[in-house]
């Protein structure tokens, strides 16, 4: 599996939301959230796009794939 990089939890906190709110809006455990921003959890695309919707920050600056 490739190796990838997130920066959710800082643009996360830009928009001033909690995991357990960002979980609520995307429709996931707060748990998901924290293991994405770990870089412990390969996002599908729809969660990716519905993340990338909520903190409004393209797909491509929130998860990096190498």
């Amino acid at each position: 599996m490739a190796e990838f990089t997130c920066t959710l939890k800082q643009y996360r906190q830009q928009k001033g939301l909690t995991q357990e709110q960002l979980a609520g809006l995307v429709g996931v455990r707060r748990e998901t959230i924290m293991r994405l921003e770990k870089a412990q959890y390969n996002p599908s695309l729809k969660l990716a796009v519905d993340i990338s919707r909520a903190v409004e920050t393209p797909i491509e600056v929130l998860f990096q794939f190498d």
